[in-house]
């Protein structure tokens, strides 16, 4: 039960390498093509830890949208394909994504609200570099899913989750990431009874994520065993920063914890307690943690930022336009 209470380079990626993605001939929103490079292409930074292997749209056609219709249209088609959000999409639902897909936002301009997106049954698919607010579910929800890259995004004011991950998805990186004025954050593992489908699968890496005041799951884990919780500044969270529940295994590795009085624990409400494991972390006006149990190796090859200057690091590069 719970208590009360610069950038870095991963094997084959760096993570904040800026890549672009040429768009020659790209389509607009009206089905036209503009027929020149277009100068304004959205930059990809390569994804990291348990989602390394995605590449979303890359080697597809690439479509610039600015209606909510062009934008379902768009990021439900069967095809390989970069989706540019250029403008604010108000979603009715929660609106499917098909697999090999980017959805990226053009600058600063990309925002999704009323709703959010909901990535289920599909695998290699890029979200970046876009705002979401006020959506009536949540922001973004993952389930059934493999080879998720949740990258550089504003996520505020949804109803339920912000990044919530379920339902034996797995190879999932959640990075670079902006999260505020939201209360229930990061689900990793969404029942204690869903052992069967989730034992084995649940493994993602959350780096260089600013949590920003959000109150709780920063994650809260089930299941998942490894999962990497890496060079993320936590800010003035209210209830708890990561929570190991039900046979899960955190490593909370490298992080800043500032204003946080109870930055990780074992248990969480009615969950068993899962492991933890805490490695190099740094408290500001910070309480010291729980922690207990083993956790698997991480399979990936890594060097993690001293805790001390995530602060800095993660303040200057989280969220949208950074990359």
């Amino acid at each position: 039960m719970r208590r009360t209470s610069a950038r870095f380079t991963l094997a084959g990626a760096t993570a904040a390498s800026a890549v672009a993605l040429a768009v020659i001939g790209a389509t607009t929103a009206s089905g036209s093509t503009t027929g020149e490079q277009d100068t304004t292409a959205a930059l990809a930074a390569a994804p990291i830890g348990f989602g390394a292997a995605t590449t979303g749209g890359a080697g597809g056609s690439t479509v610039t949208v600015t209606t909510a219709s062009a934008f379902i249209s768009a990021v439900q088609s069967s095809t390989t394909q970069t989706v540019r959000v250029n403008g604010t999409i108000s979603l009715s639902s929660m609106t499917k994504v098909a697999s090999n897909k980017t959805i990226v936002g053009v600058g600063t301009a990309g925002k999704i609200t009323g709703y959010g997106l909901n990535v289920a049954s599909v695998s290699n698919v890029i979200i970046q570099n876009l705002t979401f607010t006020g959506s009536a579910d949540d922001a973004i929800n993952v389930q059934y899913s493999t080879n998720v890259f949740i990258d550089h995004n504003d996520i505020s004011n949804a109803y339920d989750g912000a990044v919530d991950i379920k339902r034996s998805s797995t190879n999932i990186t959640v990075s670079w990431n902006r999260t505020h004025n939201q209360d229930k954050n990061m689900l990793l593992g969404h029942s204690d009874d869903n052992a069967s489908e989730d034992t084995g699968k649940l493994k993602v890496t959350y780096a260089f994520n600013w949590f920003d005041g959000t109150t709780q799951r920063n994650p809260r884990v089930r299941f998942g065993n490894p999962v990497h919780v890496l060079n993320n500044y936590f800010s003035n969270v209210s209830s708890y920063g990561v929570a190991s529940t039900e046979n899960a295994g955190v490593l909370v590795e490298g992080n800043y914890f500032e204003n946080t009085d109870d930055p990780f624990h074992l248990g969480e409400g009615d969950s068993d307690a899962g492991s933890l494991v805490a490695k190099n972390n740094y408290f500001v006006n910070s309480g010291s943690g729980q922690t207990g149990g083993s956790v698997a190796s991480i399979p990936y090859s890594y060097s993690a930022q001293s805790a001390s200057g995530v602060k800095a690091t993660v303040t200057a590069g989280a969220g949208v336009g950074k990359i």
